[in-house]
């Protein structure tokens, strides 16, 4: 008889009272004594814990489930993906879904989305959304947020991470986590770390210089850690020095847990465990996965056989291991159950409630990217147009289905044909349809299905001839295309194969342009793709993927019922010999043995040769002109940037800089405008990028309304990574502080001393 995953929300406060009942009528157990200090308790429940239960708290029991401590109270353990909604449950051992009717979810906007949104707040009302959706659904864990670095265009899981900055991925990650744990659900931030690309995951072993590590790819998990006090790290499947990332000696020991001094507990990703003896020795904390040890599907009792269960129980027993490291992973184990399960406060859950669709379309909304609007294309004009046509897939296809451990099964989900239907209709406008491509017509992710039928049998050319003949006709033409997430898209496990847009889309778009004036494209993916077409298109939006309610966001920017206010979270390069590590060929690496991955246990090397320059820091070296630029993103209104100042300068090692700008709205609509500060070293003794961000502000301005924004740095702004120190350094000298609102348009410069 099969298992199901079960949703229980059990209450930690009343299964403490009752063990407490049945062991003391007059003394509780200080590991039960809310009064006592975390630690304290921990140390008396450790004291009290045969071995055999030290190891069955450290190794999944189920796909998403740790044991707890029945004996003492302590209850089982839950996990779930779901770094933009909470996943459906599935069965025991199995990912096919268990075929629940309560596990409906709202789905929030991908994290790509997030990071566009440029405005801290949105995390943390994002975070709290989902943090009740999980709290309901009996979840301990979400497994997320990502904050992996966007190095190619080509990732195949860019869309769940937070762009190719180090800064706004710092920033933005900790309202997300805080707001998330503030319900009582941990975090568990991924990937750590130098999981920047999905093609042989499992294999390959990077190679990144001490600076570019720290530079770049560390600072968002370092922020989660610090400043965000994540309780839990999920390790990556990636080598790093030769050592898998979910036992790495250098990554989770020295650095996470050394340097960071990191409390919480790292958590293997999903089968990312390979060796019992690394697992015990170099940070990992709890096993989780499937068929780890090479067991197949439906071995029985396969937990028992992971690196931390059986072989590691034996370890010990046999002498090959003391006690000192389990406890240690226990200690850890445990302060995660009293921060969730056995916390008295926790709050209650809310699922599906109107607050969080609310908070999913704000969070669309303000992460929306106006790329292009020549002729003031956009918003469609309510009162003048009569017939609007919506091409394309993308505009009635289901993204919540599919993409690997992100697909959801959502209580609902708008598309953008419905919600652009429904939003014109009111004005009596009349919308027409066209499929004009056909691409992927599967609706089916391990159980959960779309019930969408696209089956289409019409060719390329009778497709794009509907379209074109509609086109004629309307006043305007509003195409949804881009990527999907299916393998080899915006989907786990696999890397997109080429930046051009799949499904003979070009062709379409070439030929909606040369039949209507009025077009807009909006681009639904996670990634950049490459625009041939650019010039021939007078508007261009990046519609992302947004989940439950993104037929209502996306209506609401076309028609300018909201007004567009997100920037790009990463560089749109026009083509991938823009992109460093395409550029020197340095993507996806080498193999140390023929055969490549056809060979048992080969690793490829992929060595980061670009180092720091990635995305902006790129092109600026290569003196490059992108498609759009990093923190690019326009407006229906029109800003003005003005009267840059400082409040000194000259800035002490041990002090701060303010630099402040007057923001005007000069247009017509009431609108948002991002001011971003960048650093930039006049004179250093290393190679540095020509600017970094630095400092980031987002403004909501009514017409003719001004402000005044302020942005304050400390020496860290100026800061590098000194390879030969092993430390940051800051060299007394000359400074730019350079402000505007994108990478491209920075006009305004301030001089400062740092003494």
């Amino acid at each position: 008889m099969k298992h199901f995953i079960l949703s229980c929300v059990l209450s930690a406060a009343a299964i403490a009272p009752t063990y407490a009942q049945q062991t003391s009528a007059t003394k509780l157990p200080v590991y039960l004594d809310n009064t006592k200090p975390v630690e304290q308790r921990i140390d008396d429940a450790i004291a009290r814990m045969t071995l055999q239960e030290k190891i069955r708290i450290i190794h999944a029991q189920s796909k998403f489930s740790s044991p707890g401590v029945p004996r003492l109270g302590f209850p089982d353990f839950w996990t779930d993906d779901g770094p933009h909604g909470v996943r459906p449950d599935v069965l025991w051992d199995e990912w096919e879904q268990a075929g629940q009717t309560n596990d409906s979810c709202v789905a929030f906007p991908a994290l790509t989305c997030l990071a566009a949104s440029w405005n801290p707040q949105m995390s943390r009302i994002y975070g709290e959304a989902l943090g009740e959706e999980a709290l309901y659904r009996g979840k301990d864990m979400i497994l997320g947020p990502g904050v992996n670095i966007y190095r190619t265009p080509l990732g195949g899981r860019n869309f769940e991470y937070m762009g190719e900055d180090p800064f706004l991925a710092s920033i933005m990650v900790v309202p997300y986590i805080q707001g998330l744990q503030s319900k009582g659900v941990s975090a568990c931030v991924k990937h750590y770390c130098l999981n920047n690309d999905e093609e042989y995951r499992h294999q390959v072993n990077v190679i990144v210089s001490d600076r570019a590590l720290h530079e770049i790819y560390l600072p968002a998990f370092k922020a989660a850690v610090q400043k965000g006090k994540a309780w839990g790290i999920m390790g990556a499947y990636n080598l790093y020095k030769d050592e898998h990332n979910c036992h790495n000696q250098y990554t989770l020991n020295k650095i996470l847990k050394g340097d960071w001094k990191y409390d919480g507990v790292v958590v293997s990703d999903w089968g990312g465990a390979h060796d019992t003896d690394q697992a015990v020795k170099n940070g990992l904390d709890m096993e989780f996965g499937s068929w780890t040890n090479g067991l197949t599907m439906g071995a029985s009792n396969a937990y028992d056989n992971y690196f931390l269960a059986l072989p590691y129980l034996r370890g010990i027993q046999e002498g090959k291991y003391t006690e000192k490291e389990l406890n240690e992973k226990v200690r850890r184990v445990l302060r995660l159950f009293y921060r969730t399960t056995m916390n008295p406060n926790r709050p209650h859950g809310f699922l599906c409630s109107e607050q969080h669709y609310e908070v999913a379309k704000q969070v669309a909304e303000e992460g929306i990217v106006l790329l292009q609007n020549n002729r003031n294309v956009l918003p469609i004009n309510l009162q003048k147009a009569k017939r609007v046509l919506v091409v394309g897939e993308n505009a009635v296809k289901m993204m919540t289905v599919g993409g690997g451990s992100s697909s959801l099964k959502v209580q609902k989900e708008i598309s953008p044909l419905a919600g652009l239907k429904a939003r014109l209709q009111k004005q009596g406008i009349e919308v027409d349809y066209a499929r004009g491509y056909v691409g992927d017509v599967s609706g089916n992710y391990n159980g959960v299905t779309t019930g969408q039928n696209l089956k289409d049998d019409r060719s390329e050319t009778e497709l794009i001839a509907e379209a074109v003949k509609k086109a004629k006709n309307a006043d305007y033409v509003v195409m949804f295309g881009g990527l999907n997430k299916s393998d080899y898209q915006d989907c786990e496990g696999h890397d997109r194969k080429q930046y051009e847009l799949p499904y003979a889309q070009n062709k379409l778009i070439e030929a909606l342009a040369k039949a209507n004036k009025n077009f807009a494209y909006v681009n639904i993916s996670g990634n950049s793709v490459a625009m041939p077409w650019k010039a021939q298109v007078p508007a261009i939006v990046q519609g992302w993927f947004i989940g439950s309610e993104s037929g209502e966001a996306l209506a609401s920017i076309l028609t300018g019922d909201k007004n567009p206010s997100g920037k790009l979270p990463f560089t749109w390069v026009n083509s991938l010999k823009e992109v460093g590590a395409h550029a020197l060929n340095t993507y996806p690496g080498t193999w140390r043995k023929e055969g490549g991955a056809k060979t048992e246990g080969n690793i490829i090397d992929e060595e980061y040769k670009e180092g720091i320059y990635v995305g902006y820091r790129w092109t600026d070296k290569e003196h490059l002109k992108p498609a759009f630029a990093f923190g690019h993103g326009l407006s229906y209104t029109q800003f003005a940037i003005s009267n840059l100042r400082a409040d000194k300068q000259q800035m002490n090692a041990d002090g701060s800089i303010t630099f402040t700008v007057d923001v005007k709205n000069v247009g017509k609509r009431a609108g948002a405008e991002t001011v971003q500060l960048y650093i930039h070293d006049v004179k250093a003794s290393v190679d540095r990028p020509e600017k970094e961000l630095k400092g980031f502000q987002k403004i909501f301005l009514n017409p003719g309304e001004s402000k005044q924004v302020s942005i304050t740095i400390q020496k860290d702004a100026l800061s590098f990574y000194d390879e030969a120190s092993a430390n940051w350094k800051a060299e007394p000298g000359t400074f730019e502080a350079w402000v505007g609102n994108a990478a491209d348009n920075l006009k305004l410069k301030k001089s400062f001393e740092l003494k």
